[in-house]
């Protein structure tokens, strides 16, 4: 009996260490472990384990691990409605990519209502998982960020209107995708199993993806389809409750686009806790104007990673100070200022982001010493 037990044992532990191999990998400890038992069968976390890191078609994977195709597009099926694996239609077929955590299964996870697993139990092993300093370490460590942070496009200056590109824009970004997909927001639904509610008063269904992630997601019950109008309308609501807007730290064609809250966020809470993020700033930073500021403190209080203080300043009395060293430049904190003291200004250093993901994962990789 401890032989089968120790065998299902090297088939988990062989898929945790595959999925440690990605970009942005997995660490592998007691939690993944009980993580991947509740998410993969053991037939499931052996096919996993024989991903290669590239997209492969069926007949590839059927000569690697040994199955009938026919038994094997069953398990895959099955690993897709679950979010363990993506298919990817391409000129040749579909391709199959082993999903990895993030962005990967544990958004796939949580952006819908699942009644066949323990939500709450998986909620406070993710919770616990993230917490632990060498996950946290993977997710921001490298120089190359998986997300990047979109202004709120009513406070880009008039001065510099011209200059500023469709992919620094949200609602340029939902407008060329044509539509995309709504699902609930993954964090939010986490932190709601762990007893939290969301400080910001955020909506649930908030996730928004396109192009073919969005409608894969739809065709396996994880998102709703959604028309442009509709994903603009939810860009203006979160952008009202003062929320992030984070996606694809990719030039051409993002998958996703966030809207965050300090509270919930998982790409955010590392920044309030650590001082590291998880994505790259926008090309903008708020500027203030002391003269007009009434030092309220409400651009401090709208911050979603608290990036802002409120000091005095040995003359006047309080004024903000923004930490520049993990300031996304989102625009909240300029868009709550009663007063149009504080204001977005252009960085003097601008990011391009990555081509796309293939650039993106490479640049990732070789900056972890991956490849």
């Amino acid at each position: 009996m401890g032989h089968i037990v120790n065998a299902k044992e090297e088939v988990y532990l062989a898929l945790a260490e595959r999925l440690n191999k990605n970009p942005v990998g997995a660490p592998v400890n007691e939690i993944l472990m009980e993580i991947l038992h509740r998410l993969y069968t053991e037939g499931e976390a052996m096919v996993g384990s024989k991903f290669p890191m590239v997209p492969i078609r069926l007949d590839k994977i059927a000569r690697i691990t040994g199955m009938e195709e026919e038994t094997l597009k069953k398990t895959l099926v099955s690993m897709s409605e679950k979010g363990l694996v993506q298919e990817l239609p391409m000129k040749r077929g579909t391709y199959y990519m082993l999903t990895p955590m993030v962005v990967g299964f544990f958004e796939f996870t949580f952006m819908r209502v699942r009644d066949e697993i323990n939500m709450k139990e998986l909620a406070e092993l993710f919770e616990n998982y993230f917490r632990r300093p060498e996950v946290g370490k993977e997710f921001t460590g490298a120089a190359t960020k998986l997300m990047r942070t979109l202004v709120y496009e009513n406070l880009i200056p008039a001065i510099v209107e011209t200059e500023v590109l469709s992919y620094e824009k949200a609602s340029e970004i939902i407008r060329q995708s044509g539509g995309g997909a709504l699902s609930l927001c993954t964090c939010r639904h986490k932190a709601s199993h762990l007893d939290r509610t969301c400080n910001a008063g955020a909506p649930m269904e908030t996730c928004t993806t396109m192009g073919d992630t969005a409608n894969w997601l739809v065709r396996r019950g994880m998102a709703e389809p959604a028309t442009v109008d509709e994903l603009l309308r939810v860009l203006d609501q979160t952008e009202k409750l003062g929320l992030v807007h984070l996606c694809d730290n990719v030039l051409n064609q993002p998958s996703y686009l966030c809207h965050c809250c300090g509270c919930c966020c998982e790409a955010l809470r590392p920044v309030r806790k650590y001082g590291k993020s998880f994505a790259h700033p926008s090309n903008f930073i708020p500027a203030l104007d002391r003269d007009s500021c009434p030092a309220c403190g409400t651009c401090a209080d709208k911050c979603q990673i608290k990036a802002i203080t409120m000091r005095d300043d040995g003359n006047e009395g309080e004024v903000p100070v923004v930490n520049k060293e993990i300031c996304l430049g989102c625009g909240a904190c300029a868009s709550a200022c009663p007063s149009g003291a504080l204001t977005m200004s252009r960085r003097p250093v601008l990011h391009v982001p990555p081509r796309n993901k293939t650039e993106l994962f490479t640049r990732i990789a070789r900056e972890k010493g991956k490849i």
